[in-house]
């Protein structure tokens, strides 16, 4: 009885061990989940995205001159990535080509060289060699001298070819990376044209807005009207992460509070419940525009669009019910989705929704509710 007590026992204790093991999933499995995530968070945001409103027709006007804008500076920015790419592969090509020309040179000499040796040994050797007979021994050695020269010969002869023909692919591939840089020249004058114009009309879109204050406590009632509805799209956004079939993972953001990085480095405009509108429940960021905003912690894009107030906004959901927000944003370098790592770039300080100078305005929260970021990132 009581061997079989203590078999049963050790069964269920294996049992125990390898159930865990047999439930979890294979990578493949992971990853599928993670891209079926993915994709339900992408229409979470395009659901969102489609409720948007704008109060009036030069708000209206700000956000597809700003969407605008922020897809000119997305545009930019991948030219001048290519652009620095192909100068890269220009330098290499052309390195390159220079040491295949060397060896050329090289080759061409240790020719030379041989075809002395043979010119010194008169226009028919092997006809001399059959008529010098008093050294058997001296005839071998220079008959085997001159099938080594000969051997040599064509093997200088085969890697001249095969030079030639390298630096032949090699001047080919320089010419079409000229002219894809050329190319790419002419796009990014375009490009920036595009943009002076639409950093015009955007300048004279938000004198519009701002004139319509006749007084200060007009434009913080308006500021005002605005959080307000940012409120409320943010807590649709937290109810739709709620619904999700797969809700984000944890990435263990609690474990780090106090310790984050700083999304950008600059002077803090305005503190947690300082700012008017909807800088009140985060931190403003001042920072030269363009400057890359990077995630303080790994998580996955759950909203990139133009919100009215925050402009161009990006929100990060980092698990365990914390988000983190990105607003003013010149533009998106990641998408909706998508999942990120502490230090990936997410886009570039910009003056978005209206707001006078560059900025990042930083958000934290946690369970839908704000909390203050400074308490999160690592002081300084």
């Amino acid at each position: 009885m009581t061997r079989a007590v203590a078999t049963l026992g050790m069964l269920l204790l294996a049992l125990c061990l390898t159930a865990p093991l047999a439930a979890q999933p294979s990578e493949r499995q992971a990853r599928e989940r993670l891209d079926a995530l993915g994709e339900e968070i992408q229409g979470m945001s395009q659901r969102l995205g489609a409720t948007r409103d704008a109060r009036d027709d030069a708000a209206r006007e700000l956000r597809e001159v700003e969407t605008a804008l922020a897809e000119t500076h997305r545009r930019l920015d991948v030219l001048q990535a290519e652009r620095r790419e192909l100068d890269e592969q220009v330098t290499g090509l052309e390195a390159e080509r220079d040491a295949l020309e060397a060896e050329r040179a090289e080759q061409v000499a240790a020719l030379n060289a041989q075809l002395d040796a043979l010119y010194r040994l008169g226009l028919t050797p092997q006809l001399k060699l059959l008529l010098n007979q008093d050294d058997p021994a001296r005839l071998d050695r220079l008959q085997h001298y001159l099938n080594r020269l000969a051997r040599a010969r064509n093997e200088r002869l085969d890697a001249l070819a095969r030079l030639d023909d390298a630096l032949a692919d090699n001047h080919r591939e320089l010419e079409a990376r000229g002219q894809r840089l050329e190319a790419l020249a002419g796009e990014l004058a375009s490009r920036s044209s595009d943009l002076a114009a639409q950093m015009r009309e955007r300048a004279a879109l938000v004198a519009d807005l701002d004139a319509r204050h006749a007084t200060e406590e007009a434009r913080l009632v308006e500021l005002e009207q605005d959080r307000a509805h940012a409120e409320r799209v943010l807590r649709q956004v937290q109810e739709e992460l709620a619904r999700l079939e797969r809700p984000p993972p944890s990435t263990a953001i609690e474990q780090t509070r106090g310790d984050l990085p700083w999304p950008v480095q600059g002077s803090v405009a305005s503190r947690f419940r300082a700012g008017d509108g909807v800088h009140r429940n985060g931190i403003l960021i001042q920072a030269a525009e363009g400057t890359p905003v990077r995630a303080v912690h790994a998580g996955r894009v759950v909203f990139a669009d133009w919100m009215r107030g925050f402009g161009n906004l990006l929100i990060v959901d980092h698990g365990d019910q914390v988000m983190t927000l990105h607003a003013h944003l010149q533009h998106f370098g990641v998408a909706v989705g998508q999942a990120v790592a502490r230090g990936d770039t997410l886009g570039g300080v910009g003056a978005t929704g209206g707001h006078g100078r560059p900025a990042l305005y930083f958000e934290v929260r946690r369970g839908g509710d704000p909390i203050d970021p400074q308490s999160w990132i690592a002081s300084r």
